[in-house]
């Protein structure tokens, strides 16, 4: 079974290439132009052992928005087309993820829905080059793209801490939901399709 996808994304504002392979080993190349940004894509990768290559080129000159929102669009977009029809996955996952004194908390259904409910408090505009009103953004159009209800929230003293924490705990709840689970047989659904 191949699951893996490459989604190439190009607009007037960005130019985003995305390749994921669902059964990796967290290998990570992340080019974003967003220091930060690229810091969570490389924890999300790591921990939630998919292969993710990004290469993003966007209008930074004007702000972080529209290179962190594409790049959510097309990661989002490459794990819908790499889960294909979705047969035989968990498709539930959930993680609560500790980090100094921030903690998050993340269950998400990869049944077909695009939902997405985050919640990340944040003390400060900007963790370096990454405005933190677009974490919450960036998460809600992956979840949008990947055809996926979300739900995470994180709390803590430390926007960093939080952030990372939030992307960990999304990491490990996309680890168990991707996962093949041998006893199923077709989707995960009692209506027989997703």
């Amino acid at each position: 079974m191949n699951r893996t996808a490459r989604i190439e994304r190009t607009t007037n504002e960005t130019k985003i290439a995305v390749a994921v392979d669902l059964d990796g080993a967290g290998a990570h190349a992340i080019s974003t132009g967003v220091g930060f940004f690229d810091h969570l894509l490389a924890s999300l990768a790591h921990h939630s052992l998919i292969d993710l290559v990004v290469e993003a080129e966007g209008d930074l000159h004007i702000d972080d928005h529209h290179t962190v929102e594409d790049t959510a669009i097309a990661i989002g977009q490459a794990l819908d087309a790499a889960l294909g029809d979705r047969a035989s996955i968990a498709r539930f996952g959930d993680a609560t993820i500790p980090m100094d004194e921030a903690i998050a908390r993340c269950a998400i259904d990869l049944g077909g829905r695009s939902y997405a409910v985050i919640d990340l408090p944040m003390r400060q505009p900007s963790i370096g080059n990454l405005s933190t009103q677009n974490l919450s953004h960036a998460l809600s159009a992956l979840a949008f793209a990947a055809r996926a209800t979300l739900h995470l929230d994180a709390s803590g003293m430390n926007d960093h801490h939080v952030a990372e924490a939030a992307f960990k705990a999304l990491a490990r709840a996309l680890r168990f939901g991707v996962a093949i689970d041998p006893r199923r047989q077709g989707v995960a659904s009692t209506k027989g399709i997703l």
